[in-house]
């Protein structure tokens, strides 16, 4: 499997809703490689429909989140049009995994990678 090359022109903002409360450095250190900017939501907090904002990524850990949760969290995503990304396991390969995936889709025509010809 060829893995994707993290972008470096483009700053991407990403809301990751769930996931373990001992993986959030690890979480924000991948978004990081994207060149991502990163809000990690493991608890619900009361004004959460507020702080989410408009990203462009929202990554919900469907295992270890509440429905609540997951419901605010949609309600937002859809109200700022933000692409939304289930993923049942919360591990970091899994992120990596989605944010190579969402790298190498949308994003590509701009990402310096693509526009010299690299594999992503």
């Amino acid at each position: 499997m060829i893995r994707a090359m993290p972008c470096s022109v483009i700053d991407m903002s990403v809301v990751i809703v769930g996931g373990h409360d001992r993986m959030v450095c690890t979480y924000k250190e991948i978004c990081k490689q994207y060149h991502c900017k990163v809000k990690v939501f493991t608890q619900m907090p009361g004004d959460m429909k507020n702080m989410i904002g408009s990203p462009d990524l929202l990554v919900l850990f469907t295992n270890t989140v509440s429905h609540k949760m997951v419901h605010n969290a949609i309600k937002s995503g859809e109200k700022s049009g933000a692409q939304i990304v289930y993923s049942h396991s919360s591990s970091a390969c899994a992120l990596n995994n989605i944010l190579s995936d969402y790298c190498s889709g949308k994003n590509c025509v701009e990402c310096q990678h693509y526009n010299k010809g690299k594999i992503h």
